[in-house]
């Protein structure tokens, strides 16, 4: 079998099994894989995207995975190329994305000879794929593509999704035939998913069940059932931005400032805790959780990948049923008392924001979260901690929410952003932070003929990473003695004009230093790639969080001591 009849049965399989799109960076020891994807693309079978650059590749795929709830692949030549892929290999394992990587290799013959760009491929990834196999050159792929779509897409019972590795194997030639001939363009396929908001409905909780003060925390990836499971029990619904549930009439805001007041000193604690997806933001709600004295379950219908077995406190649950059990229904004033103490919060929150007379962090948040259509990615650091302190919860959801949250990263957020645009096929808009942006500012780079997404960049730009003056370096800065040390390892200054970087690229690009100034800027429609850079400033940042604070806790003790 030539190469090239092996790569076309790989394509044939890889459609078959569901990939919709395929991200190809160029070498030539994959070149039979790309030659055949390009006769697929060509028939208008599937869609063909070319990176340059492996890592933005590698997470363009991610974020077509994400958008499109089907698996999507990237191909890479042998040698370091594949090795750029561990990035978003890691994401994908621990967020679950069917992710499937193509690796091209030499044969067997040159494998250990000092042949250019060889090294061992296989099981580079480790325990990051849930299959990873050889196909030795001049076999049939086939049964090595079906077994890897079946493991990344979770057909597995005991496996959740995950990305796979196909390292294939190549002989010359590498090239079709003299004489083959592409086939004419049948233009390309409009794949796309619903990836519109999502919402659903729960019969109301059964009278029987016993009364309990229990808070619904919807983490990364919940889900609407999280919105509809606190509504139909009458609980506080405590919700991540990206769990796709901070919406509805149960939605507490700046949920985090409050825990402290409904602790187990408080007129009315906290007495149990249900989980709905992967809590990642914040330390009060990790505290609350690791309280020993408050029981918590987990609403686990199948397998995840984020944490192991075992290792975490709350009980695993597998049935709405089981869970509606646990957590009881609340209490008549229950959630009364936390609506009218998150009222509350934001107000005090909201008023903290306004009398800033420039654009902050919670107020880009807030504004970005508020105006959000389609879809919208989170980036990791500040941006979505942002978000998630200042954003008020929506009475249907408005866009659909993403973010890394598998392992948190700052890599590769505009590559997923892109793959999400393209996949989804709606307007995306993307929040970070300067560093997050220059991070991944190569992926920026579309060759010609590319598709273009529709992705408005929001880049809120402090000139470094503001995230670590809002934890413990933060008040070593303070103490002094460590000041410069702490701006220079930490805070990561720089003066990227990036203007004219967005220039360089050929993306549009404005600057704005107000909440009205952004306000305007999205208020525009979305069409093709424009950054809207937020020129604000770290100084003062730890101050600001502290006043807000400070006012919350005023505002909530006064409403619930009343």
């Amino acid at each position: 079998m030539t190469s090239l009849e092996a790569a076309r049965i790989a394509v044939d399989a890889l459609i078959d099994g569901g990939v919709q799109y395929v991200v190809v960076s160029p070498g030539s020891r994959s070149a039979p894989m790309a030659y055949a994807l390009a006769e697929a693309s060509a028939a208008g079978r599937m869609e063909l995207l070319v990176r340059i650059d492996e890592r933005s590749a590698g997470f363009t795929a991610l974020g077509l995975a994400l958008s499109t709830g089907s698996p999507a692949a990237v191909l890479t030549t042998s040698g370091t190329a594949v090795g750029n892929l561990l990035p978003a290999v890691m994401e994908a394992n621990h967020a679950a994305v069917p992710l499937v990587i193509l690796s091209a290799d030499r044969p067997e013959e040159l494998l250990g000879t000092g042949a250019n760009q060889t090294t061992v491929q296989l099981d580079l990834f480790g325990e990051h794929v849930r299959f990873a196999t050889d196909v030795p050159a001049g076999s049939s792929p086939l049964r090595a593509v079906e077994t890897a779509l079946a493991a990344a897409t979770g057909a597995f019972s005991d496996l959740a999704p995950g990305p796979v590795q196909l390292n294939l194997a190549f002989r010359d030639p590498l090239v079709p035939a003299p004489g083959d001939t592409l086939l004419t363009a049948a233009g390309h396929p409009r794949f796309r998913i619903g990836t519109d908001p999502l919402t659903m409905n729960l019969p109301p909780a059964a009278s029987s069940l016993e009364e309990r003060r229990t808070v619904v925390l919807a983490g990364h990836d919940a889900g609407p059932v999280a919105e509809a499971f606190a509504r139909a029990h009458g609980l506080p619904l405590l919700a991540e931005p990206s769990s796709n549930a901070r919406f509805g009439p149960n939605a507490v805001g700046p949920y985090r400032l409050l825990l402290t007041h409904f602790g187990p000193s408080s007129a009315q604690p906290i007495e149990r805790v249900v989980l709905f997806g992967r809590p990642t933001l914040s330390r009060p709600v990790a505290s609350l959780l690791a309280r020993a004295d408050v029981p918590s379950a987990l609403y686990q219908p199948v397998p995840v990948a984020w944490y192991e077995p075992g290792r975490r406190t709350e009980l695993p649950l597998e049935s709405l049923a089981d869970l509606a059990e646990f957590a009881g229904r609340g209490p008549s004033d229950w959630l009364d008392t936390w609506l009218l103490a998150g009222s509350a919060a934001q107000h005090a929150l909201d008023a903290v924001l306004a009398a800033e007379p420039a654009a902050t962090g919670p107020s880009v948040g807030a504004l970005v979260w508020g105006s959000a259509r389609g879809q919208l990615m989170l980036g990791s650091s500040n941006g979505i901690r942002d978000v998630d302190l200042a954003g008020l919860p929506t009475a249907e959801p408005a866009a659909t929410v993403y973010a890394n949250r598998g392992l948190s990263g700052i890599d590769g957020t505009i590559s997923t952003a892109t793959g999400i645009a393209l996949g989804g096929r709606q307007e995306t808009t993307l929040l970070l932070g300067d560093v997050t942006f220059l991070h991944d500012a190569g992926s920026l780079l579309l060759g010609a003929g590319e598709a273009l997404p529709d992705l408005r960049i929001v880049v809120l730009n402090d000139a470094g990473g503001a995230i670590f003056d809002l934890l413990e370096h933060g008040a070593v800065r303070q103490a002094g003695g460590y000041a410069d040390t702490v701006e220079r390892l930490f805070g990561t200054p720089h003066s990227v004009d990036l203007s004219a970087l967005a220039a360089a690229y050929g993306v549009g690009h404005c600057s704005v230093s107000t909440t009205a100034g952004l306000a305007e800027a999205l208020g525009q429609p979305v069409e093709g790639r424009t950054i809207v850079e937020v020129r604000t400033d770290r100084v003062g940042l730890r101050d600001l969080h502290a006043r807000i604070k400070a006012a919350v806790a005023a505002a909530v003790g006064g409403v619930l001591s009343g």
